[in-house]
Formats: structure tokens, C-alpha cells, sequence
């Protein structure tokens, strides 16, 4: 048995990712179970959506998980075991006014996954994708023009 160990990771932090899969490594050794679970998601028309938000729902919901996985992957390739969860979203299959940041992220992150299940069955590594409906989560009402405090976390 192990000893738990605290690590705080931003999935929206591209570079750092592989430096906290590298000490997850170096602590334990491997990693069994890989869930990817983080999410950020936006509410508004395309048009008022920055350009700029776009991108961080992108490496959110779709860059951190997949960058993530290809950190522990040869890991678990090497022991030719492992599986990896993807907590997704109904929206990663059907696409909801206001929200096409978000879908389109979880679409991304759909398609991926498939691909990757697919490809990793040679070595018995499991590959799950659950998109459940819709999570009532954490959220702050932002003030007038501060668009960061429209994502739910």
C-alpha cells in the first residue's frame, strides 16, 4: 500500500502536465487507473464568446486529458495493462444552444478517446469514455465583462 499523495495539477496547464506525470511516476511507479474527470465549460452565443476562451475550454477539456494520457500511456504499454476513464459529457454527443465551446471540446474529446480504445486493445489496456447528462456543478455569477468568472469548474 501507498501512502496518499497530494498533487495539484491545472489540466488547462499543458506544459506542467508532464511534469506531474513524471512525478506520479517516480512516486509510485505506475499508474493503474487513469480517470480523467476535470472540466471547465462557458454559457453564451458564439459571437460573444472570446476567441481566447475558446482556447482555454480547448486545453480544459480536451489538450489536458489527452496530454495527460500520453504522459501515463507508455507506462501502462510497457506493463501491457492499465485503464483509462474519460468523464465527458452528453454534449461530447449532441450539441446544445449557448454551449458550443464546451461541445465542441467534448466532441474532441470523443473522438479521441474512440480512436485511442480502439488502438489500445492489442496491448489490454481498457479504454472507457462515460458521458452522463447533465451535473449540476460549482458556479459564480461573473461580473459585467469579467468572462473568466462565467466558467464552471
Amino acid at each position: 500500500t501507498y501512502a496518499p499523495k497530494l498533487i495539484l495539477l491545472d489540466i488547462s496547464d499543458i506544459n506542467y502536465i508532464q511534469d506531474v506525470a513524471k512525478e506520479i511516476l517516480n512516486c509510485y511507479g505506475c499508474v493503474d487507473i487513469l480517470i480523467n474527470n476535470a472540466s471547465m465549460k462557458v454559457k453564451g452565443a458564439v459571437q460573444s464568446i472570446s476567441l481566447e476562451l475558446d482556447k482555454k475550454i480547448m486545453d480544459a477539456n480536451y489538450f489536458g486529458p489527452i496530454t495527460l494520457t500520453k504522459a501515463i500511456l507508455p507506462n501502462m504499454i510497457s506493463r501491457r495493462t492499465g485503464q483509462i476513464v474519460l468523464i465527458n459529457s452528453i454534449q461530447g454527443k449532441i450539441g446544445i444552444p449557448f454551449r458550443a465551446a464546451y461541445a465542441a471540446s467534448k466532441h474532441a474529446a470523443v473522438g479521441f478517446f474512440d480512436c485511442l480504445r480502439a488502438e489500445m486493445e492489442e496491448f489490454d489496456i481498457s479504454v472507457s469514455t462515460v458521458n452522463p447528462t447533465f451535473i449540476c456543478s460549482y458556479h459564480r455569477q461573473p461580473a459585467p465583462g469579467n468572462w473568466e468568472a462565467s466558467i464552471w469548474k
